[in-house]
Order: structure tokens, then sequence, then C-alpha cells
């Protein structure tokens, strides 16, 4: 992936830093306390994005795939003090543009903030919210409050 201004967009899974992530996911609205060994879990069975300034990762999103039809972005963020330079824009471009995320099928996310930046991107609300289903598990590490 081409490097950015000063900041790289890598897919590269050796220059991911799991102490980073975890840091920032374990504090964000989406997934406060999560254990260290989901993350890892997550990131090993997904498609990863890191943003790099120098070896310092600020951003960062994974996207669960089979890479034929299906794929779902998640755990997207910029530290905030790399926000307001266009790196939530160039990453989710860089994730379109991926190889391995043609021709699927559909593409989903869920999110409570940035409907926003995803709509620049084609992302839309649920065509048909009927036809779709969750079953909404409860991890012994997310309040409950929070998981709704």
């Amino acid at each position: 992936m081409p490097t950015v201004n000063s900041y790289d967009i890598s897919t590269d899974p050796a220059r991911l830093q799991l102490a980073a992530i975890h840091a920032y996911l374990t504090r964000s609205y989406w997934s406060p306390g999560v254990p260290r060994d989901v993350v890892a879990r997550a990131i090993a069975n997904s498609l990863c994005f890191g943003i790099y300034l120098d070896e310092a990762q600020v951003g960062f999103a994974r996207v669960v795939t089979d890479k034929a039809s299906f794929a779902y972005l998640a755990d997207v963020y910029v530290l905030e003090a790399h926000r307001r330079q266009g790196l939530s824009k160039r990453l989710v471009a860089a994730i379109q543009a991926h190889p391995d995320l043609q021709g699927l099928r559909r593409f989903m996310l869920a999110t409570r903030d940035a409907h926003g930046l995803y709509a620049q991107f084609g992302f839309r609300p649920v065509a048909a919210p009927d036809r779709l289903m969750e079953r909404r598990l409860q991890p012994p590490w997310l309040d409950d409050t929070l998981a709704r």
C-alpha cells in the first residue's frame, strides 16, 4: 500500500501492534474492556489494515470476510492526535481498493457516529431490514447496557 503524506497504510500482519490496537479498542464505545486475547484472535482471523506514522501505529481497521461474497468492516479508528487529516477516508478507500475485497455481494458495517464518512463510500442503511436478523450474545467482559 502507498505512503499517504507521511502516513503509511499497510496490510502487513507483521507490522500490527497488538498492544496499541488493544489499548484503543478497550476504551472504544463498541468494545470497552475487551480482553487482549479476544483482540488477538479477531486480528488473526481478519484482513487487517494499519495506519502508521514512522513505526507508530496510529490507526486500524479489520475486515471479516470470505473474500468471495461478503465482508464486514469492524474496529475502525484513528488516534485522536492524528484525526482531521483525511486518514479515515484514505483508510476506507484503501480497504475498498484491496484486491481480496473485489466482487463482493455485500459489505456491511455498524456505526454509532460515522455515518457521514461511510456514506461517502456508498454505504447506506440496510435496504431490506426485515430480511436481516441477528443473534446478540453477551460476552462476559461487555457491560450489558453497551450490548444493545
